[in-house]
């Protein structure tokens, strides 16, 4: 299949490589030059403009937008907007706002999927988890680029119409910030308590058939490992929000109690304040999982 590609930084140049790698031909464009000549260098066709992207295509387009969420979606969806039928499909892999992506569903000629990426820069070499929503036979259309992308058949599904790919997305995120959280504690009374204890020594032993396992938990025996059983200099700063709080904002619209989610994002808009050991593991933890910057104190 041919697919054109607009976004390449770290899950856009993902989901090039993982579709070169499974046999489809790929047309990429980024505002980053470099970012274009290192597709090519891979395989990849490359393109001077969003709207390149489009004629370059043959026949029925098939796009995948992965630019940030809000205005540079629309901006994109603009510049393809003279170059799309009903016959294209067009999608969004960015962490989007749902009702927005309701809306550009509506607005847009091509079929619009919204497909929730879960799996960070891992994915490079594990693939993705798709969440996907929209009209099936768009979602039919794209199933070999997405068992290429996700990792693999198992690993994508469409969840609904549009906006439930995002939206089962926004959850996810959700639960995320409350994973993160009870580990974050565990882990201050570990560190707190009555013992002297090695923290990479739990993780490690936890992460060996315990109930409670899994790739946070990884996750945090590296961050243990390479950072030091007190976390070093890494700050009581935990970045981020917008997903938990399109999460809580949907619970109370909804009336769905969702208390432990609720006070996980709290603990991080309190983190711009004060100083605890559990924020400062999810600060690492999110290092962890999508190589985002870890905050240093100073």
């Amino acid at each position: 299949m041919e697919i054109g590609v607009i976004g390449l930084g770290r899950m856009g140049r993902i989901v090039v490589d993982r579709a070169l790698a499974a046999g489809h031909e790929v047309v990429a464009f980024d505002i980053d030059e470099e970012a274009v000549a290192a597709v090519a260098d891979a395989g990849a066709t490359p393109a001077d403009s969003i709207a390149d992207v489009a004629t370059a295509l043959d026949g029925d387009k098939r796009l995948w937008l992965m630019v940030p969420a809000g205005d540079p979606v629309d901006a994109a969806l603009a510049e393809l907007e003279a170059h799309l039928d009903g016959d294209d499909v067009v999608v969004d892999g960015g962490n989007s706002y749902f009702k927005d992506s309701v809306r550009r569903a509506e607005e847009t000629e091509a079929a619009y999927l919204d497909c929730g990426t879960s799996g960070g820069p891992a994915g490079a070499d594990l693939g993705f988890s798709l969440m996907v929503g929209g009209p099936e036979w768009a979602y039919e259309e794209l199933v070999p680029v997405f068992d290429a992308v996700a990792t693999g058949p198992d690993g994508h599904e469409r969840m609904g119409p549009s906006g439930a790919g995002h939206y089962v997305k926004m959850v996810h995120n959700g639960v995320e910030y409350a994973l993160m959280q009870a580990y974050g504690e565990g882990f201050e009374l570990l560190a707190n308590g009555r013992y002297d204890l090695d923290l990479e020594e739990i993780s490690r032993t936890w992460n060996n058939g315990a109930v409670i396992r899994s790739w946070l938990l990884e996750l945090a025996e590296e961050a243990f490992r390479e950072e030091g059983n007190d976390l070093g200099d890494v700050a009581d700063h935990v970045a981020g929000g917008s997903t938990g709080t399109w999460t809580v904002q949907e619970s109370l619209e909804q009336e769905v109690p969702l208390p432990l989610i609720y006070q996980a994002l709290a603990e991080r808009f309190g983190s711009r304040d004060a100083a605890r050991f559990s924020r400062r593991l999810a600060n690492r933890l999110r290092y962890g999982f999508g190589r985002h910057e870890v905050a240093r104190q100073e």
